[in-house]
């Protein structure tokens, strides 16, 4: 069989599976790791393999020693590059700006381009360009793909993805509404059409991407229309520790009446707000615990987070003109009964018939939640990135094979 080596670079870490690009969203990866602590004074190093954990705690000074003492842990388990037929490697790239609407074979020019892309991403993007000139000097002779996080929100329609900024400054500083999560939109909108056994050429969609980072996407006939994440992954929904959508005035209050600086705003924002910032805690189950103790910080977050989701929710029917299917997706979306139910409460007047019973069974697979008379159906699908970078990875290495770059 062969694989794809999937790769998503951090600041401080790798994350790392060898998938088969023919696989089903449910499939288990042969190989899945992660490099921890990077550049700190201790680290560690897991790989999984056939159900197996294995974790080697060391110092990882940087992205080089840690990728190659991945491999090495690899080829401990004959899972590694000598034993397995790895057709490409798929590069997790959070921004591609206005350059990249669709996955790149990786070569200079290509690294160039992202790494003039960093004043949009100073967070991201260095840490994957870190992972593609790492890898490609370990596996020179395999294909590297790039496919960007952003790329499936490039066919936003100018009134979308425009801010009402002045246009000469929005053109010298690229500002616009890039969005994000684009890979799984893109995958779980694509599974949907399959599942209702509808035309993908003829389907309107919201897909909502509901894990600490959120975000929603309004995708008609296949192709994006609106999201909600912006500039960067700060704005739209209210998330696990990031504000969402807030008036900008916000940050201007905070420099001139509490003197903070813009990296105090900075880490207000993204990392001491949204639910965290409210109830002290940013994981959903441990804050249902907190609701069902009564408290009412909980409560308070929880409320301020569905109120958030239904006013999107509501936005997008309204742009798509007809919905056929709403999704929940990632980690709320797949496993928080409470915030399926409470999002779409009380919606049956637009079609949404919700059925309770279903939406409380568990389950890894995709499956419809509403009933089957509902004119919108409602449904559960499983993301997988991985899977979706693997398939797209093995795609354009094909193609070089055939254009004779590679053997």
């Amino acid at each position: 069989m062969s694989y794809v080596l999937v790769l998503n670079s951090g600041s401080s870490s790798i994350k790392f599976q060898l998938v088969d690009p023919t696989a089903t969203a449910t499939d288990d990866p042969l190989v899945s790791g992660l490099v921890e602590q990077v550049g700190e004074p201790s680290g560690a190093i897991t790989i999984k393999v056939g159900g197996e954990k294995v974790t080697e705690e060391l110092e990882v000074p940087d992205h080089s020693f840690g990728l190659k003492r991945a491999f090495d842990l690899m080829d401990d388990h004959q899972v590694g590059t000598k034993d397995v037929d790895i057709i490409a490697v798929g590069h997790r790239v959070v921004h591609g700006g206005r350059l990249f609407s669709e996955p790149q074979l990786i070569e200079d020019q290509i690294e160039s381009m992202i790494e003039d892309l960093i004043p949009l991403a100073p967070l991201h993007n260095p840490a994957n360009l870190d992972g593609i000139r790492v890898a490609r000097k370990i596996l020179p002779d395999i294909p590297h793909v790039a496919v960007f996080d952003t790329a499936f929100f490039n066919t936003l329609p100018p009134a979308a993805a425009l801010y009402a900024i002045n246009s000469e400054v929005a053109s010298k500083y690229d500002i616009r509404r890039y969005g994000f999560h684009g890979t799984s939109h893109e995958f779980v909108s694509q599974q949907v059409p399959k599942i209702l056994d509808r035309d993908p050429e003829h389907t309107h969609q919201i897909t909502l991407h509901l894990g600490n980072g959120a975000s929603a996407a309004a995708i008609r006939n296949g192709r994006a229309i609106d999201t909600s994440m912006g500039l960067t992954p700060l704005a739209g929904l209210a998330m696990g520790t990031r504000t969402g959508d807030i008036d900008p005035g916000i940050i201007f209050h905070l420099v001139r009446q509490a003197g903070m600086s813009i990296d105090d705003i900075d880490k207000l924002l993204n990392k001491q707000s949204g639910v965290k910032g409210i109830a002290g805690v940013n994981d959903f189950r441990t804050l249902r615990e907190h609701i069902d103790k009564g408290d009412e910080d909980a409560w308070l977050a929880y409320n301020i987070y569905i109120h958030q989701l239904r006013r999107f929710i509501g936005s997008y029917m309204i742009a798509l003109g007809r919905v056929d299917a709403i999704t929940f997706t990632a980690g709320v979306g797949e496993n928080d009964t409470e915030v399926r139910q409470d999002a779409l409460y009380n919606l049956d007047m637009y079609g949404i018939d919700f059925d309770k019973e279903r939406n409380l069974v568990r389950s890894d697979e995709p499956r419809v939640i509403s009933t089957d008379d509902s004119p919108v159906k409602v449904l559960v699908v499983p993301t997988n990135e991985e899977l979706a970078i693997a398939q797209k990875s093995a795609e354009v290495a094909a193609q070089a094979r055939e254009a004779g770059l590679f053997k």
